[in-house]
C-alpha cells in the first residue's frame, strides 16, 4: 500500500473514530446517486439518522450538463453548503465517483472536451486530499480501505466516462405502449475503462487483505435488458470486467446508480462464486411515472422511489455478512438482502 492510502485509513480513524464506539463488528456504509442540487434535498436527515462510516457518492453528485467549469464550481459549492450535507461531512468519511452530469454532458465519455476541469472540480468537491493518487492521473478513479485488521472493507471508485468509447443511438415505436423511444446500439468491441485504468483496477482488486470489496461504477453491471446506459453496451469490457472478478477470488459487491431507481442482480461466476448489483439512484427523483423493467437477474422487487443504499458489513461471527438496504424517507426499508462468503 502506497504513503497516500496510508493517509486515507488515517484520516477515516481520526474523522469518525468508528470502530471505537458502537458495534465494533460493524462497518456501516451509504451511497447514493442522481442528487439534484437545485431539488428539496430531504434524504441528507435520513443518511445522518443510519449514523454510517462511510459515505460513496456513485454520480450525477450535481446536475450540470454543458456548464462551463465556473458555473459547475457554483453548482457544485451549492451542493457542499447545504447543512445537513455539511453534518455528514463532520462525521463521516467522503468518498466516490462521477456519472454524466457532474462530468459535464449527458451520457458523455472520452470525447468531453472539458473533462479535465471537470475532474479537478470533482476532486475538491468529494474532498480528495491533496495528495491522493487519483490527483496524479487523468480519470476519478480510485480507492480506499476502510476498518482494522481483517474486519476490513474495500472501496474501489471506477471512472466509466473520462475513457469510455462512443455509442450510437437509434430511435424505434415501442410495440406495448406505442411511444417514439430511443435505444444504444451496442458497441461490441468498445471500451469503458481504457487500458490504464484496467491495469488499475486489475491490481486493486488482486491487492490487499479486505474481507470484503466495493466496486463502484456508476452505471449498471449485471443488467443487460434495458434500453439505457450500462455494461452490456459495451459486451467485451462487460466481459473483461466479470473475469477480473471472477480471478480475483475476492468477496466483490457491485454498487451502481444512473437508473433513478432501486433494485439488487445477482449473477453466478464461472468460479461458482454470486456476484450482487446493488442498484441505488433517485437522491432527489425518480421516474415521473412507472412501467415495467424486464431484469431477469433481478432479486426482490424494482423500486420507484426516492432513495438511498444502505451497506452494513457485519464481523459478529468473524466471516462478514453483507446485509444491504434500499432505504427512502420516513425510515422506509424498500428491499433487504443478507449475503455472505
Amino acid at each position: 500500500m502506497n504513503f497516500g492510502k496510508w493517509l486515507v485509513i488515517i484520516f477515516c480513524w481520526v474523522a469518525t473514530n468508528a470502530l471505537a464506539q458502537g458495534n465494533k463488528n460493524q462497518i456501516r456504509i451509504a451511497f447514493g446517486s442522481c442528487n439534484d442540487q437545485a431539488r428539496p434535498q430531504e434524504m441528507w436527515k435520513e443518511i445522518l439518522n443510519q449514523h454510517p462510516h462511510v459515505w460513496i457518492w456513485g454520480g450525477d453528485n450535481i446536475y450540470s450538463d454543458f456548464k462551463n467549469p465556473a458555473g459547475r464550481k457554483t453548482l457544485y459549492e451549492k451542493q457542499k453548503s447545504n447543512e445537513d450535507y455539511q453534518q455528514l461531512i463532520k462525521t463521516c468519511v467522503i468518498t466516490g465517483t462521477w456519472d454524466d452530469h457532474d462530468y459535464g454532458v449527458n451520457d458523455g465519455g472520452k470525447n468531453y472536451s472539458l473533462k479535465e476541469e471537470s475532474q479537478q472540480l470533482a476532486m475538491d468537491f468529494i474532498w480528495f486530499a491533496k495528495n491522493n493518487p487519483v490527483r496524479k492521473h487523468v480519470g476519478i478513479y480510485n480507492s480506499m480501505e476502510y476498518g482494522d485488521g481483517t474486519k476490513k472493507v474495500k472501496i474501489i471508485n471506477l471512472d466509466t466516462r473520462s475513457f469510455r468509447d462512443t455509442l450510437d443511438r437509434v430511435n424505434y415505436i415501442d410495440s406495448a405502449t406505442q411511444k417514439k423511444l430511443n435505444r444504444y446500439l451496442p458497441n461490441p468491441q468498445g471500451d469503458m475503462l481504457g487500458e490504464t485504468q484496467w491495469k488499475w483496477l486489475k491490481q486493486e482488486l488482486n491487492e490487499g487483505n479486505a474481507s470484503v470489496v466495493i466496486l463502484n461504477s456508476s452505471i449498471q453491471v449485471l443488467p443487460q435488458e434495458h434500453r439505457f446506459e450500462k455494461w452490456e453496451n459495451f459486451p467485451s469490457a462487460r466481459k473483461r470486467l466479470l473475469n477480473l472478478i471472477n480471478q480475483s477470488n475476492k468477496f466483490v459487491i457491485i454498487i451502481s446508480g444512473d437508473r433513478h431507481i432501486a433494485e439488487f442482480s445477482k449473477t453466478t461466476l464461472s468460479n461458482g462464486q454470486a456476484l450482487y448489483e446493488f442498484t441505488s439512484s433517485g437522491m432527489t427523483h425518480t421516474w415521473t411515472e412507472p412501467w415495467a423493467e424486464r431484469n431477469t437477474l433481478r432479486l426482490g422487487d424494482l423500486i420507484i422511489q426516492k432513495n438511498y443504499g444502505m451497506i452494513i458489513v457485519d464481523w459478529q461471527n468473524n466471516k462478514p455478512i453483507v446485509t444491504m438496504q434500499s432505504c427512502g424517507l420516513n425510515h422506509q426499508v424498500f428491499n433487504e438482502i443478507s449475503v455472505s462468503r
